[in-house]
């Protein structure tokens, strides 16, 4: 081998020293965690899925959010996050966002409402009966928490940001048993609670959806409380912020929200009839292998996933 040739190997980090030497053993591949099964497609699998895989919507924990453009659904997650989430019930209950707006919308990162005028002394909007100016900070929980209550199914996979990842009630999680916490991951679509630079300055007031490749640096950094079921194209194709940060400059550039409404709240004749998959059930597993070993137009097959690879699949109520 060339010097050149090896030093650029060693300088890409492709090879250590000892193993860039002629004759060398290279190291072997990555094996895949389970056996390839045979390849059925997702929508086969999940046209094959019984009734008993699909639970309903919790009406106390979902929030019904009303655009210019359409609806969206989140589902919030008060087994991690219980007081922001509780705040979050009152303020919807008392038609905190109702007339605020979309007021920052960074490319590959985040959509975030709230109240526009929240920083300006007076001008903020008050808050409704029984929603807290101030809570904890909820970045994680016991890890005995996340357990066979809340249904939680591990993944086999490495991950490069914890030591155990997996699903619980819906929801994509990590944890470290060092520790004894767990938290919810930054996946597209989860809904976070901003905060400030004190840990305890998020009240569920302004709240933010990742729309972008997932911001895993801010796991235990800021509280997560739930994530968008439905309406996720709606608050991913919102026109980009101009100012620093992804917000608006000026007021005329912010998308309006006429309402936020809890969905027990709604009429149950108005309420959006969905299902969504169970992390614990069969076809979850099923439709898990059927990412990580790809047929049909893929030539290659990763045998891997991660946790915020794996979107957990809705449905309209049949």
């Amino acid at each position: 081998m060339k010097t050149t040739a090896l030093a650029l190997l060693l300088a890409c980090g492709l090879f250590t020293a000892a193993e860039a030497r002629p004759g060398a053993a290279r190291p072997s591949a990555a094996k895949p965690a389970i056996k390839p099964p045979a390849r059925t497609s997702a929508q086969d699998i999940l046209a094959a899925s019984p009734a008993t895989d699909w639970r309903g919507l919790d009406p106390d924990n979902t929030l019904l959010m009303e655009l210019p453009s359409g609806q969206v659904l989140i589902e919030l997650a008060p087994r991690f996050a219980p007081a922001h989430v509780a705040n979050i019930r009152a303020l919807a209950h008392g038609g905190y966002w109702d007339g605020l707006a979309v007021v920052r919308v960074q490319d590959n990162f985040v959509t975030q409402w709230g109240d526009p005028d929240g920083d300006e002394a007076g001008k903020a909007r008050p808050l409704p009966a029984g929603a807290q100016a101030r809570l904890p900070a909820e970045f994680s929980v016991p890890i005995d928490r996340v357990g066979k209550n809340a249904g939680f199914t591990r993944l086999p996979d490495v991950d490069g940001w914890a030591p155990r990842t997996g699903f619980a009630e819906g929801f994509p999680v990590a944890a470290d048993p060092k520790t004894r916490r767990a938290w919810l991951t930054h996946c597209y679509g989860m809904v976070g609670a901003g905060r400030g630079d004190a840990v305890d300055s998020s009240n569920g007031t302004e709240l933010y959806v990742v729309i972008g490749q997932a911001p895993r640096g801010l796991d235990l950094n800021i509280t997560v409380v739930g994530r968008v079921l439905k309406g996720m194209e709606l608050l991913s194709a919102l026109p980009r912020g101009t100012g620093a940060m992804g917000f608006y400059d000026k007021p005329e550039q912010r998308t309006a929200i006429p309402r936020v409404r809890l969905l027990a709240d709604v009429p149950a004749t108005e309420r959006p009839a969905l299902q969504v998959l169970r992390t614990e059930s069969a076809t979850w597993a099923q439709l898990l292998d059927a990412r990580r070993f790809r047929g049909g137009w893929f030539v290659h097959s990763p045998g891997h996933i991660d946790v915020c690879s794996a979107v957990v699949p809705t449905r309209a109520v049949p």
